[in-house]
């Protein structure tokens, strides 16, 4: 490991505030967060549901008011977008931001509403999950992104046989978009398409191992599949993890007794046998001697750490200050003043 983020998954309502002022607080956990040096500010996205959903005009807000840390998603479900429209916005936003964006798309998990990518206007799927058009439709979304001509010129402006593609174009994002990956299946087709790997929240795979060992064979064979594709790049991988540094007696209250709750979670989700990983709560040296002994997060360059954001900006930098300066140095951990992460060089 050496970079962690946020991952925030935008809940409102229940909280006692809403989209407004979700959206705000976003915003200034991530200037603060970047102020710790603090590498990635990671959103999770979903349609229908009082969470965060278009991420481009937070991702955007975020930006112009950062300097380093990088601005994403964990994950944009695909099912429900334009590819070639999420081209341009990323590619915009990337130029904008200096080349921060780091993308984290996929299937997409379940939603309240029943087919609900239909009713954005995207027909046609004969799978109840959708799957048969969200992978297509990354495909279609990398070309753009790499700048592979999509469209057919108007021969009157152009001549004959031109092809055009999506404008603006920024060089070096497709090096940072991610596949989230549920299942070693989908980490060796990820490896295939040359993207980074986004290891999810859960696996939809239960072997009797512990999560972070599961996620350690797929992140093996993301990269034994990385390597076997011969592309000429170092990609990136990365794991999300709740970690809570106990530093106080509000933390005490909050999450102490979590601290003994150390057991991965088995459930379903989706239709599948699910793997849930298990939530980290401690003081910062029992934390460091946990993180070292989970194999995921040290074969990984990047932890997503999960927040509360019931709990507000203020308790949640106190989160993110406390693991920054009491646990992530011991763990490899480089600000995000050094520059960007970087991938772990594949032998």
């Amino acid at each position: 490991m050496n970079g962690f983020g946020f991952l925030s998954f935008g809940h409102y309502g229940f909280t006692g505030y809403g989209a407004r002022e979700m959206l705000q607080q976003a915003v200034e956990l991530s200037v603060g967060a970047d102020e710790f040096g603090v590498n990635g500010a990671y959103f999770r996205v979903h349609h229908f549901a009082k969470q965060a959903a278009s991420p481009m005009p937070l991702l955007s807000a975020i930006a112009a008011r950062t300097k380093n840390i990088e601005v994403g998603t964990g994950v944009i479900d695909m099912r429900y977008e334009n590819p070639l429209y999420l081209a341009e916005e990323a590619a915009a936003l990337d130029l904008l931001s200096d080349g921060r964006v780091a993308l984290g798309v996929s299937r997409g998990s379940p939603e309240p509403a029943l087919r609900g990518w239909e009713a954005f206007g995207y027909t046609g799927s004969t799978d109840p999950r959708g799957a048969d058009i969200a992978r297509p439709k990354f495909e279609r979304f990398m070309d753009a992104v790499r700048g592979v001509p999509v469209a057919d010129a108007d021969p009157a402006q152009f001549g004959s046989s031109q092809k055009l593609r999506v404008e603006p174009h920024s060089p070096g994002l497709a090096d940072r978009i991610w596949w989230g990956a549920g299942t070693r299946e989908t980490a060796r087709w990820a490896a295939g398409m040359g993207v980074n790997m986004m290891s999810s929240t859960l696996l939809t795979e239960a072997t009797g191992q512990g999560f972070g060992d599961l996620q350690a064979e797929q992140i093996a064979e993301y990269r034994a599949a990385w390597k076997e594709a011969g592309h000429d790049r170092t990609p990136r991988v990365s794991v999300s993890r709740s970690v809570f540094p106990i530093m106080n007696s509000q933390d005490q209250m909050y999450f102490g007794l979590r601290s003994g709750d150390n057991a991965d979670q088995i459930g379903i989700i989706d239709g599948f046998r699910s793997t849930f990983g298990k939530t980290y709560a401690g003081e910062p040296d029992e934390l460091i001697e946990q993180l070292r002994q989970d194999a995921a997060v040290m074969e990984a360059d990047t932890l997503m750490l999960t927040i509360p954001p019931q709990l507000g900006v203020e308790y949640n930098l106190h989160i993110l200050g406390a693991f920054a300066e009491h646990v992530a140095p011991s763990l490899g951990w480089k600000p995000n003043s050094e520059g960007p992460v970087v991938g772990t060089p594949i032998d």
